[in-house]
């Protein structure tokens, strides 16, 4: 069993009749919905609850956390990045979904500033899976297309991916590296770029899919955690003085 959080910022929901709207639960609420069918145990957590619901302990019993933010990144503390990066490196995974490429933990273990171009005009989107032996893309067919979405296009102000399973075509000619993966410490980072608030993309079943895939290939892998700093020798050291 996976143990997932879902963090998401919810202040479009509550600020935006037309999000509330598409996402009457919030943007968490369709995500954890829409992951339910998986063999994962699921809770939300929100910004506007205590310690934004990353408490140490929320953190220490998630094998996976999936993040969603856009308006208020700033107003996410520093000493909750600080704990949710120190969870990654000892090897939580985290898979960080569309505008969340401005978060401050994105941002923060990427080490850029994960700038890109983006436009507003509802166009369709075609993600082109171009690796289709990363299981990330089981189950989904040479691309997905999305009717309406908000454009990114690159440059994308990232180190270069470890490996690179999604690229996106937009109507207005764009592309962009939508499908991301990296490690950091002991933890797998999966970046996929589909979102915005306002169209109902966490609905779609080949978007829901992918997450599901990049939250068990982010899962941790039970292997002995390294040990740093001074190290005694394994063998007699011929010569040692010591």
């Amino acid at each position: 069993m996976i143990n997932v959080t879902v963090w998401n910022e919810n202040v479009h929901e509550k600020n935006n009749p037309k999000v509330a709207e598409v996402y009457p639960q919030g943007i968490h609420g369709a995500l954890a919905s829409g992951l339910a069918e998986d063999s994962f145990e699921i809770r939300t957590a929100t910004l506007d609850q205590p310690e934004h619901g990353l408490t140490q302990e929320v953190l220490d019993s998630t094998d996976v956390l999936i993040w969603w933010g856009h308006k208020a990144h700033g107003d996410v503390s520093d000493a909750i990045v600080d704990r949710v990066q120190k969870r990654v490196l000892e090897g939580m995974g985290l898979v960080v979904l569309h505008s969340g490429h401005f978060s401050k933990i994105f941002k923060k273990l990427m080490g850029t500033s994960c700038d890109l171009r983006w436009r507003e005009d509802g166009e369709k989107e075609r993600l082109w899976v171009v690796d289709p032996a990363h299981p990330i893309a089981q189950g989904v067919g040479h691309f997905i297309e999305l009717e309406h979405e908000e454009m990114y296009g690159e440059h994308f102000d990232i180190p270069a991916p470890d490996e690179l399973v999604f690229v996106s075509w937009f109507e207005g000619g764009e592309v962009f590296r939508s499908g991301c993966t990296f490690h950091r410490g002991q933890g797998r980072i999966f970046y996929f770029r589909p979102g915005h608030e306002t169209y109902p993309t966490y609905y779609n079943k080949d978007v829901l899919k992918v997450i599901s895939n990049g939250v068990k290939w982010a899962a941790p892998v039970n292997t002995t955690r390294p040990v740093y700093g001074k190290s005694e020798p394994l063998e007699i050291i011929k010569g040692s003085q010591s």
